[in-house]
């Protein structure tokens, strides 16, 4: 059940709770007085019958002398002289004992009844309007409190998918101090708080990477100056390597930014993946089966395609093959298939796309594809085939959504 209609479900059942505790305390209350007033006026009236009757010896006002309808009762409570009244069947009886005798007087109380009666209905209606205006509040209440929370909730989500100008408090709209309000100030101050430590991480990040650019240049010269033997190459290879590591951190912490912007262009995108899968993995097989002119940067789509089809020659197995379908670019391999916490997770940053920890690489390839493909406006989804292997699948805008 939601909180909307939890909400509505307790002020139903305190409205409920209220209406009969109050129609009860006004019944009884009423009857009560109804009673006693009765029982007063009805005393009254037996005392001038008495006094009628120790004047003349004889019952007036309607009074009777040892009436055998008397209740048994009553009878017992009269008879060492006091008065007494009892309400029975509708009447209200009236005694005194008098020279071994009793006087009584019987009066109707089915008026006051019917008056019962009818403040009862009154009470019945007032109590079911009380019901359903509450029941109508608190669908009203529930209804504004979770409609906020939805909101709430929908900006945050906006926030982790990355709108950074997103914030809850503005979304939940009001301008109250209430809990709900209270939440969304807490979770905006948050998502500032890990915004601007994200933020400074990857200063650092870009900042070391921009710096050790200066040294390796001088460190790359230096390496092409060692002998063309053994030691020499594997000092260039590590150079080679680092030198790599450094711009592909410098490109992910620019596509960090979200200030990255594409040069678009038509791409028919049959005839870019057969020279861009030639030139970069030429014992991949490439499969037309619908080729398309997609609006894109034929840069970043580049780029997008050296770092799949790296991925797959690096932690696949051949065969590896290139699928171009209207819009969509595959990359498939036969290996062992993509971790399942990068399929649950997605790329992240260092995390490679294999569970080999032996295999090459520093795990920035994917990454970088992600952050590409988000600039092109494409998407890039990561799936196991049941058959097995790994696939890549890159969706491009095409040429007449690209437009619009």
């Amino acid at each position: 059940m939601s909180l909307r209609w939890r909400i509505s479900a307790v002020v139903t059942v305190v409205s409920v709770a209220v209406a009969v505790a109050l129609s009860l305390t006004v019944h009884f209350a009423f009857a009560y007085k109804q009673a006693d007033e009765a029982r007063k006026l009805q005393i009254d009236r037996i005392d001038l019958a008495l006094r009628e009757y120790v004047r003349t010896g004889q019952p007036t006002f309607g009074s009777r002398l040892d009436d055998p309808r008397v209740p048994a009762a009553l009878r017992q409570a009269v008879r060492d002289g006091d008065r007494a009244t009892e309400l029975s069947e509708g009447r209200i009886w009236a005694a005194v004992g008098v020279d071994g005798h009793i006087l009584s007087l019987r009066s109707s109380y089915r008026d006051r009844t019917s008056d019962l009666a009818s403040l009862d209905r009154v009470l019945v209606i007032g109590a079911a309007c009380v019901v359903v205006c509450g029941a109508g509040a608190g669908v009203l209440i529930g209804a504004r409190l979770s409609r906020r929370l939805r909101r709430a909730a929908d900006a945050a989500r906006r926030v982790t998918a990355g709108e950074r100008s997103i914030r809850v408090r503005a979304a939940i709209g009001g301008s109250g101090r209430d809990e709900a309000a209270e939440l969304a100030t807490a979770v905006d101050a948050m998502a500032d708080a890990l915004q601007a430590r994200l933020d400074a991480e990857r200063r650092v990040t870009a900042d070391i990477a921009h710096e050790l650019r200066t040294p390796l240049t001088g460190l790359s010269a230096a390496a092409d100056l060692l002998p063309a033997d053994r030691p020499g190459e594997l000092v260039r290879d590590r150079v080679r390597a680092l030198r790599s590591l450094v711009e592909d951190v410098l490109e992910v912490a620019r596509l960090d930014t979200a200030t990255q912007r594409a040069d678009l262009t038509e791409v028919p995108l049959g005839a870019f993946a057969a020279r861009r899968v030639a030139a970069l993995a030429p014992a991949a097989e490439l499969r037309v089966i619908g080729d398309e002119v997609v609006v894109t940067d034929p840069r970043r789509l580049e780029r997008i395609l050296a770092n799949l089809l790296t991925n797959a020659t690096k932690h696949g197995l051949a065969p590896v093959v290139v699928e171009v379908d209207g819009p969509r670019l595959r990359v498939v391999d036969a290996g062992p298939g993509f971790p399942a916490t990068l399929l649950r997770e997605g790329p992240s940053r260092f995390r490679k796309g294999t569970d080999d920890r032996a295999a090459g690489g520093h795990g920035l390839g994917l990454t970088i594809a992600m952050g590409q493909a988000a600039v092109l406006g494409a998407s890039l989804t990561l799936s196991n085939p049941e058959a097995g292997g790994a696939m890549a699948e890159l969706t491009l805008p095409s040429g007449a959504s690209a437009v619009e």
